[in-house]
């Protein structure tokens, strides 16, 4: 497994991101359990989740399920660097009530010793804002943030689903401050999907901010949809974002040609959609969300895979990026 340096910081972190999205709704305890332990075999040390994760009642359920891993012992929390995040309404379900969710200092608050409480951990290495807040100000939000680094409950901050500009602006007033800013963000990126390309991924190079993308395969559409269609399974590529895009006669024959393209290589799609992204500047690592082992080790082998430059000009040809900004809408 290669390591990187996170964003502009001196933390190294696996080039492949474990996300745990599916621990607790899809996947049991155990095998939860076991994924985590062969994904600290095969190099993995960067660990991905959210305090809403387990979804409605279950809210919070997968933090537990990190919780009950690392209480196992064995260096575990240790070698672990872990990720979590913060914005979704963590009321109980049906029972709404203010200052629940969001980026307040009162909800930044609360929910981080409520996910410290679950993850059975007395610090979070990376405490990530999983959306922007309109409502509350930056200034807020990093005095909410310096007193949690002070007490040492967190360590590093970063963004997920924000904007260039909104890095720009997080990472402005935070230097007024003297704050440290975010150093890393969390993004839909992938090769059907490259809009990042035209101010995201440069505003996070400007900042010294990390890329992660998360839906690397595209909810499955990038990871062989066509070819498990016709053998009967994949339900990834039968339902959802994936199906969807399927209905679509342009997007089907696209997705055709990627097919055929690495089968001529003989490589398997899932894995050539994540070996891109780590040939993409300013990407830190593609987050993996299995549901099985055999998931884990397919995306270890990508990590170990280099595409030829030849085969990165195909990809390209067929998944041609927007440009940068402001030429891919002007001149």
């Amino acid at each position: 497994m290669e390591y990187t340096q996170l964003g502009r910081t001196g933390l190294k972190v696996s080039r492949i991101v474990l996300g745990t999205m599916n621990f607790g709704p899809q996947t049991e305890e155990a095998d939860s359990h076991s994924i985590m332990d062969a994904a600290l075999d095969a190099g993995i040390n960067f660990f991905d989740t959210a305090n809403v994760y387990g979804w409605g009642e279950n809210k919070g359920r997968t933090e537990e399920i990190i919780g009950s891993w690392f209480a196992k012992g064995g260096g575990r929390r240790e070698k672990t660097v872990l990720a979590t995040k913060v914005y979704g309404n963590m009321a109980a379900e049906g029972e709404p009530w203010p200052n629940s969710d969001k980026l307040s200092a009162v909800n930044i608050r609360r929910a981080v010793d409520a996910s410290l409480k679950r993850l059975g951990t007395d610090y979070i290495d990376l405490y990530q804002f999983h959306h922007v807040d309109r409502s509350t100000p930056w200034d807020e939000i990093w005095q909410a943030i310096d007193v949690l680094v002070e007490q040492g409950k967190i360590i590093y901050a970063g963004s997920s689903n924000h904007a260039g500009w909104h890095i720009a602006q997080a990472n402005e007033a935070a230097a007024r401050r003297g704050s440290y800013g975010l150093v890393s963000e969390q993004c839909l990126y992938n090769l059907a999907e490259r809009r990042a390309e035209m101010e995201v991924i440069p505003a996070a190079q400007g900042y010294g901010v990390g890329v992660i993308p998360w839906s690397p395969l595209h909810g499955g559409l990038l990871g062989g949809a066509l070819r498990k269609e016709r053998e009967g399974g994949g339900s990834r590529s039968t339902s959802g974002r994936s199906a969807d895009a399927l209905k679509n006669t342009a997007v089907r024959d696209q997705i055709q040609r990627y097919e055929d393209l690495l089968a001529k290589h003989g490589i398997e799609p899932g894995e050539a959609a994540l070996a891109w992204l780590l040939t993409r500047p300013g990407v830190t690592g593609p987050i993996v969300g299995p549901r099985t082992a055999e998931q884990l080790a397919s995306a270890v082998r990508a990590s170990e895979l280099t595409l030829g430059e030849e085969l990165l000009t195909e990809l390209d040809e067929i998944f041609p990026g927007p440009g940068p900004s402001p030429e891919a809408f002007a001149w």
